[in-house]
């Protein structure tokens, strides 16, 4: 009797193991039922034009633009990966690093870079297998254990031991993570439109809506169809993510300009360049599910209420999580690409921010 007492549990942990999985599997399969039925209406209404893409082979002038930095890059010691990054202000000052989301780059946080440079070293970094940073082959290479690494690592050889974390969508949920496994190395914490990671996943298993908006982390568990659905069109998909009334920026918003998904598309036109970007979803439900973890730093989070894939009231349940100073601010009319959106806003609160928690300090 006492034998049977002592397997309950671990039954019991693999039954739950087992039915979690069976539903990761079933939701990766209906959302590749629906690409499947895109990519036929596609081949349908314009068959030539479906499987047409074109590789950009030279860069825009505004990813050279001399204004928003200089193009660095950094060789990590211990996992041996070249990091790309784009740095403003002047060395010595303090550090402000840059997390960008997916599909995005370092020059999503173009109007950051030009603003923040005169009070802050401000290092807008390309994620591991992102742009011109070093792309791993192998998905194991993308767990958010080595993802979280890098930041430590790039932080160390950069000079600096401490620094101003902003992450915004993917890269928030890294900027999370990092402030909860190093805090001593997070001065402030500042996220755009990413609730505390144990939200996120406690919400998206009780919110079928929210679940059904992040259907694309199922979706990408499929290995190269993710990829291939991504280049049909022309990168369809990557253009109206950006421009859609769906899921873009908003009419009254800070649209992008033809120059800006030039850039883009130059970067993620690249053989291979969508590989290494998807492959951080592919770790994700291996780390689930993710320990309660608090912030114990003064952390700024940003959100877009217009968002399409992350539902608002996320954003107010991260407050328990924070114990320090936290302040939210949600914007009515913004959408999920935030700091792209409405950079004047963004920045301003982000001064506010900074600057009130010097005020603090010194009272």
């Amino acid at each position: 009797m006492a034998r049977l007492r002592a397997r309950r549990p671990r039954v019991m942990v693999a039954a739950r193991a087992l039915l979690f999985w069976a539903l990761v599997y079933s939701y990766c399969g209906v959302c590749a039922c629906i690409a499947g039925l895109r990519l036929l209406w596609s081949i349908g209404r314009r068959p030539g034009d479906t499987f047409r893409w074109v590789v950009r082979e030279n860069p825009p002038a505004c990813l050279n633009d001399p204004s928003l930095g200089t193009h660095c890059y950094v060789r990590i010691k211990d996992s041996g990966l070249r990091f790309h990054y784009v740095a403003a202000g002047e060395r010595g000052k303090p550090l402000m690093l840059l997390l960008h989301g997916f599909p995005e780059f370092w020059y999503s946080w173009r109007h950051q870079l030009r603003e923040f440079k005169s009070e802050y070293r401000v290092v807008a970094l390309d994620l591991r297998g992102y742009g011109e940073t070093d792309a791993p082959s192998h998905k194991e290479n993308y767990k958010l254990d080595c993802l979280i690494t890098d930041i430590k690592d790039i932080l160390e050889s950069l000079g600096y031991n401490k620094c101003v974390l902003v992450g915004h969508d993917w890269g928030g949920m890294i900027a999370w993570l990092v402030a909860i496994c190093f805090p001593e190395m997070v001065t402030k914490l500042i996220v755009v439109n990413f609730p505390h990671p144990s939200v996120f996943t406690e919400y998206i298993l009780r919110h079928p809506s929210q679940l059904i908006k992040s259907g694309y982390y199922f979706f990408f568990q499929m290995p190269w169809f993710p990829e291939f659905m991504f280049t049909l069109n022309d990168f369809k998909v990557l253009k109206s993510l950006f421009t859609s009334q769906a899921t873009g920026i908003g009419r009254k918003g800070c649209r992008l300009t033809a120059e800006d998904i030039e850039a883009y598309l130059y970067v993620f036109s690249q053989p291979g360049a969508l590989t290494g970007p998807i492959n951080h979803y592919r770790n994700i439900f291996s780390c689930l599910p993710l320990q309660h973890h608090e912030v114990i730093m003064p952390t700024l989070l940003l959100w877009g209420e217009k968002d399409a894939f992350m539902e608002v009231e996320m954003a107010e349940i991260t407050r328990i999580y924070v114990k320090n100073h936290f302040r939210l601010t949600i914007l009515s009319e913004a959408s999920h690409w935030l700091q792209q959106d409405q950079p004047d806003i963004v920045n301003k609160l982000i001064w506010t921010f900074l600057k009130e928690e010097t005020i603090r300090k010194r009272e």
